[in-house]
């Protein structure tokens, strides 16, 4: 019985792992958006998602937004130019931002299924052209 038991907890946690999906967002000075960007800006995910920043160009870096991170997620904040992976497990918004280019409008917003701390997220005063470039983004969360 006991087993039992293991192998069918072995096979639901291979399930899940293999069923995540990994999203790449890149980190440049100049995209599709203008200057100082993360591409895609949004993404929607499911829990069990594995995001992936990946350096395009120097200088920048991943930070989460104070506010704008559903209610048991830590806060994180990665080195300049390191790659950063991030396995987004709670359901919620996801506000992130190249640190020394937020006032730039260097934003990005990751949802992950239902959008429960939209409300509060929006309510996260932004800087220079990140409050325009964030209110796009949040205007996605469906």
């Amino acid at each position: 019985m006991f087993k039992s038991m293991m192998m069918t907890a072995a096979f639901a946690m291979i399930a899940t792992v293999a069923g995540a999906e990994t999203f790449e967002i890149h980190m440049k000075n100049k995209g599709e958006a203008g200057v100082m960007v993360f591409e895609p800006a949004f993404v929607k995910a499911a829990p069990g998602d594995v995001i992936h920043f990946v350096p395009v160009d120097k200088g920048h870096n991943v930070e989460s937004i104070d506010g704008m991170l559903p209610e048991g997620v830590d806060s994180f904040k990665t080195k300049f130019n390191d790659a950063f992976e991030l396995t987004v497990d709670a359901e919620g918004v996801y506000g992130v931002k190249c640190t020394p280019h937020y006032s730039m409008g260097m934003v990005a917003v990751i949802q992950v299924g239902d959008a429960v701390n939209l409300d509060a997220a929006a309510k996260v005063k932004q800087k220079g052209k990140a409050k325009a470039r964030m209110a796009d983004l949040l205007a996605q969360v469906e």
